[in-house]
């Protein structure tokens, strides 16, 4: 789950994906520093102790609280298995985390310290494999990821969050980023977001099975047309 902070580049990334604001989505989590008992049953109380050492003032885990909170569970903010637990905590805004958020996510997933999670993470991680689970992860990252006062995501972190969720299992995917960099949007609306989803699932890599009579997007239409040029350039 990204921090939204700005960062500093950290150098040359593969196939012009340098802007890329995600770098670090398929880090290996730590394991757990010690094994859990069974008959270590959740405590609501020990829950709540733990959101208050990462939470500020006004009972919100920020930014900063989010960078220590990702450091002692061992975990980069921009892992996929930040997102996800974002998700199982239904947090509604990317880099924050609300009393109520956490202690009814964290009470669900039965998890009072960094141990017990970090004993999810298998878990967590087996959450993207399921089909129908990984479509909901999927359309909620553009909510997550939205500013609240705008409908789009900015091209910048339609980005991001497309490396974030399909840069490991999309073939075509960084094709699709180049194409995006080349591209005149500055936005990715909803539409466009779920139709993405749709077509890596769909369409072949070498795009011969795409319908150029179906009810793509544009974006799409154009990306299709853009790649079959350069193919035949």
């Amino acid at each position: 789950m990204p921090v939204k902070k700005k960062r500093k580049s950290s150098g040359s990334e593969d196939l012009g994906m340098k802007k890329c604001k995600i770098t670090s989505f398929c880090r290996t989590p730590q394991a757990p520093t010690k094994l859990i008992s069974e008959d270590e049953h959740f405590s609501s109380k020990k829950c709540l102790a733990w959101f208050y050492e990462y939470a500020g003032p006004d009972e919100v885990v920020g930014p900063e609280g989010m960078e220590k909170f990702c450091e002692d569970i061992g975990v980069e903010p921009e892992n996929i298995i930040m997102l996800v637990l974002a998700w199982k905590l239904e947090a509604v805004n990317m880099g924050f985390f609300t009393k109520e958020e956490w202690v009814k996510g964290m009470t669900k997933l039965q998890c009072d310290c960094t141990e017990k999670l970090q004993s999810k993470f298998d878990y967590l991680r087996s959450l993207l494999n399921d089909t129908a689970t990984f479509k909901n992860i999927y359309r909620y990252a553009f909510d997550f990821a939205r500013d609240k006062d705008q409908r789009s995501l900015d091209l910048d972190t339609a980005k991001s969050m497309l490396a974030l969720v399909l840069g490991r299992t999309w073939p075509l995917f960084s094709v699709f980023y180049q194409f995006l960099e080349q591209s005149k949007y500055k936005v990715m609306n909803k539409d466009q977001w779920f139709n993405v989803l749709e077509f890596s699932r769909t369409v072949h890599a070498d795009l011969a099975n795409y319908d150029e009579d179906g009810a793509w997007p544009v974006l799409l239409d154009e990306f299709v047309e853009w790649q079959k040029a350069r193919q035949a350039s």
